[in-house]
């Protein structure tokens, strides 16, 4: 099934603040280099059949490249980012503002949450994330305003912030993830839910391989993630390598740059 994803070009990507283990302000970032290598991602998800819009990046917010953290969109209901940090708050209103304006319902979270940085929709349950940027309260909200039942996961390693850098979705039945980025309860948890889950290695989760993004078939994954990938074609999908490194100083890889459009029963985006 092709799948329909908003992006936002780096055009004003840059490390001047740090609000995530993998953000160092002394390390000097390219944006050149960002801008192709998000465009060589851009290119991967066309080359698939998909369509990818695009929303006007802010200049005072760096970090709106990582598009997956603007709002959550299932069934044609978007869900707004209420972030945790000062520095992201005007993008959730800018993405909330986009996706009303292409006849998405919008609704706006009174709790804090960063989108689907840590609620990841399965096509069956949300896997929902808390522990270092979205509160658990936002968990109780996601389920009024979807009516899709909400798994409550929580986080407990800081280098993985966010649920979408420690676990990937790959169908509505096959998860990969991280054990040790997740709570002893967590993990029993996924453990419950998913036996036969991908689990990803220490170097597979070290090279953020877990930042990836499945169509069901493919799976866009950082270059590092050897084990991952190979894991994933032993499954019977077909692993696809895309440079994100000058993308990760900022701490996201290609999930984060990628938001998903999800209209009722599989629509198109507009």
């Amino acid at each position: 099934m092709t799948r329909h994803y908003l992006m936002c070009p780096p055009t004003h990507y840059t490390v001047s603040y740090e609000i995530n283990p993998w953000m160092n302000q002394r390390v000097s970032t390219d944006a050149d280099l960002a801008m192709s290598q998000w465009e060589s991602l851009r290119a991967v998800y066309r080359e698939l059949g998909h369509t990818v819009e695009l929303i006007d990046p802010l200049p005072d917010y760096p970090d709106m490249v990582y598009a997956a953290n603007g709002a959550t969109v299932i069934d044609g209901i978007a869900y707004g980012a209420k972030f945790r940090h000062d520095e992201r708050a005007g993008e959730g209103p800018a993405y909330l503002t986009w996706l009303a304006d292409h006849g998405f319902q919008p609704v706006a979270a009174t709790e804090t949450n960063e989108g689907e940085g840590d609620l990841l929709f399965t096509g069956k349950v949300i896997l929902a994330g808390a522990g270092f940027r979205t509160n658990a309260g936002a968990h109780q909200e996601v389920q009024e305003v979807f009516g899709r039942p909400v798994v409550s996961l929580r986080l407990v390693d800081p280098r993985f912030y966010h649920l979408d850098t420690a676990m990937s979705v790959i169908n509505d039945d096959l998860i990969a993830y991280y054990p040790a980025a997740f709570s002893p309860g967590s993990q029993r948890v996924l453990q419950h839910l998913y036996p036969d889950a991908i689990v990803a290695s220490d170097s597979d989760a070290d090279a953020l391989g877990l930042n990836a993004v499945s169509d069901g078939k493919h799976v866009v994954h950082a270059p590092g993630a050897l084990g991952l990938a190979a894991q994933l074609a032993d499954r019977g999908l077909e692993p696809i390598a895309v440079d994100t490194s000058e993308l990760l100083k900022g701490g996201g890889g290609a999930k984060c740059c990628t938001l998903e459009l999800r209209r009722p029963n599989g629509g198109t985006a507009t």
